[in-house]
């Protein structure tokens, strides 16, 4: 063992500061032959040289890796003051530096790190030398990985999702409000303001969401976000690694994560692979000319998703739809750049082990660079083999979605190994019928038309299906405040084949009237999560009678649904409507599920003969919603304007 005498800080700093000394010289010597001998000598650490840091690292992302991932060749970037100057130095055993990448911006090192396979957790130092000095160090945890965290059960058909906007749920920690170095500052005035919900709030409130019988929470982004305005709905992400401080930590993240788990909740993280907010400190101090589409200046998206699919569209078509900024306060990011690429692909998987996450909704999914996008499915579905992944890619028609659809065989050859992408055309038929006139061709008709091409959908039963969410007027306004077509809109969507997701607060009918375009007004306040609320959602205070009936009614046809392995995996067959009647049922070995719904605004007889195919003998149903048996044996009596949820006997 090499033995090494204490170099006394305040000597060393008196020395180099003389340049030309030979004293100098011979410390330089002396301390360039100390660490190669840690770099030879497993038992001699490089703390022993006591030397003052100088503090040049800002950030190193991802922060921390696991022992165990298929994901071992990893790149770090390292980011701080010139820090491109500086030599990294790694001792371990588990871990070696591959190769150091320097970028035109000299406060940028790109480190590739390869881990070994049988690597065992270790605080990995990493020293940054100048001149054979040590002028900083970084510890890289290798951390030991939960067990069978690679099996985690993604989000699937036999869920219910609750999507909320953290801002605007519930403030359950004032004292995280207003962030000093965080540029905006809450304002309750203002609907697109900081209104203060936050994690706490959620956590604080799990047993209302499973008491309603919703068995997954999927949080609009919670990323950093710190802009200068309407940095609420976290769409501007400006710090990958970090939650935003007004909704709390990223310990409080992964409390929320575990203490969901305890209830059989599974958490789904929003997040935005395509655009940062123009505050991230990577965009303000960018490491090259190419880490941001049109670097140069801002230049919008022409919006034109279909130039994806479009076997004629032209090359300067699809750049202006794919690398156009979605707006001035986003920066598209490079996802064609090989670093940037792996930036986010490591990101993601950093958060799911992290957080022991359940799922991933993408946001704004074809903007993104397909080729990447198809990279980066891959990367987390190989990782992650039950995992789950919700795309949102807003069209009306089902061939522009099911082409994003894993298993997909598309005329391009373009392959996609995203499960799961929001089912935005039934969603738009499905609302359009119930407010349509009854002429030709409108009405139940439509969503009818829509499942009749799911055949085009590699997997039909692993769309996301909704009535609305946080882009969308509130479902209740979009019936025009018709409490039994809201109704019918639930045992629809509880009933569909696919995943439900129902926005926070549809269940007590929160609308969005007033300006049913206005995003902030669409993420209002849900009462109760606020001292000064006059109605509290949670303890039934100052509801209304409608508002209270319809909660309830939520809480019955939720966790009806919750262990009915035959509406989450059963056979759909549909019937085509007449006079606005439309039915389907859902088959399952020796169960079935009859759901009927009557547009009408009058009661129907409806002649059960037609269905004899499916129901042949069977004289008598259990009327769910009613919670009493009927006959099914010649007619059917349906009210005016409502549904039927049927068990056959």
């Amino acid at each position: 063992m090499v033995e090494i005498m204490k170099l006394e800080v305040k000597f060393i700093n008196k020395y180099l500061k003389m340049k030309n000394s030979i004293i100098r010289k011979l410390i330089f010597t002396l301390i360039g032959l100390i660490v190669t001998s840690c770099n030879n000598d497993k038992e001699l650490e490089i703390e022993n040289l006591e030397v003052k840091l100088s503090n040049k690292i800002e950030r190193v992302e991802p922060p921390n890796w696991w022992v165990g991932m298929k994901t071992r060749d990893l790149q770090l970037l390292v980011y701080g003051k010139n820090i491109s100057d500086y030599v990294p130095v790694i001792n371990s055993s588990n871990a070696k530096l591959v190769s150091t990448e320097k970028v035109k911006n000299k406060n940028y090192l790109f480190l590739n790190i390869s881990i070994s396979k049988n690597a065992e957790p270790e605080n990995i130092e990493i020293n940054f030398l100048n001149d054979n000095i040590v002028v900083d160090r970084y510890k890289f945890s290798l951390l030991e990985r939960k067990e069978n965290s690679s099996k985690v059960e993604g989000f699937n058909n036999s869920d219910v999702m609750y999507l909320i906007t953290p801002d605007r749920y519930v403030n359950g920690d004032p004292e995280n409000d207003d962030v000093e170095y965080m540029y905006e500052r809450p304002n309750r005035d203002n609907n697109r303001g900081l209104h203060g919900g936050d994690l706490q709030g959620i956590i604080n409130n799990l047993d209302y969401i499973e008491d309603l019988g919703f068995t997954t929470i999927w949080l609009n982004p919670v990323l950093e976000n710190n802009m200068k305005k309407s940095s609420y709905h976290g769409y501007s992400t400006t710090d990958y690694y970090k939650i935003d401080p007004r909704f709390g930590t990223n310990e409080l993240f992964k409390e929320l994560s575990l203490k969901s788990k305890e209830k059989g909740i599974k958490l789904v993280m929003d997040l935005i692979p395509n655009h940062c907010g123009s505050e991230h400190w990577f965009f303000i101090d960018p490491p090259m000319d190419d880490w941001i589409n049109n670097q140069s200046g801002f230049k919008q998206t022409s919006h034109n998703r279909e130039t994806v699919q479009d076997i004629y569209a032209s090359e300067i078509d699809k750049k202006e739809h794919a690398d156009g900024w979605f707006v001035e306060t986003m920066p598209d990011l490079n996802q064609k750049n090989k670093k940037m690429s792996k930036y986010l692909i490591q990101n993601t998987l950093w958060w799911i082990e992290y957080a022991e996450l359940s799922g991933i909704r993408v946001d704004t999914y074809p903007y993104s660079d397909k080729d990447f996008m198809s990279d980066w499915t891959f990367s987390v579905m190989n990782e992650y083999p039950n995992f789950n992944i919700v795309g949102e890619e807003w069209s009306d028609s089902p061939i522009v979605i099911s082409y994003w659809q894993k298993d997909m065989i598309n005329h391009d050859g373009y392959v996609s190994y995203l499960p799961t992408l929001m089912d935005f055309p039934l969603q738009i038929s499905f609302a359009e019928a119930l407010t349509d006139d009854f002429d030709w061709g409108k009405g139940f008709i439509k969503p009818y038309k829509t499942l009749a091409s799911d055949f085009l959908y590699p997997n039909p039963n692993n769309l996301l299906i909704f009535p609305d969410n946080h882009d969308m007027a509130r479902f209740y306004t979009q019936v025009n405040n018709d409490l039994d077509l809201f109704k019918m809109g639930i045992v629809y969507y509880s009933t569909m084949r696919g995943i439900p997701q129902f926005y926070y607060g549809t269940e007590i009918l929160m609308n969005s009237d007033e300006n049913p375009g206005d995003h902030g007004l669409i993420r209002t306040e849900f009462p109760g999560g606020w001292p000064d609320h006059s109605k509290n959602a949670f303890t039934g205070d100052g509801l209304s009678f409608k508002e209270q009936q319809t909660q309830s009614f939520f809480k019955e046809i939720l966790n009806w649904r919750k262990d009915n392995e035959v509406i989450h995996n059963g056979k759909l067959i549909q019937f085509a409507p007449k006079d606005e009647i439309y039915s389907f049922f859902r088959i399952l070995d020796d169960k079935m599920v009859w759901v009927i719904f009557n547009r009408n605004d009058s009661s129907k007889k409806l002649n059960t003969a037609r269905f004899k195919e499916l129901i042949a003998d069977k004289k008598i149903g259990y009327d769910v919603l009613n919670k009493k048996r009927i006959s099914i044996s010649n007619h059917i009596i349906l009210e005016k304007k409502s549904a039927l949820i049927i068990e056959i006997e």
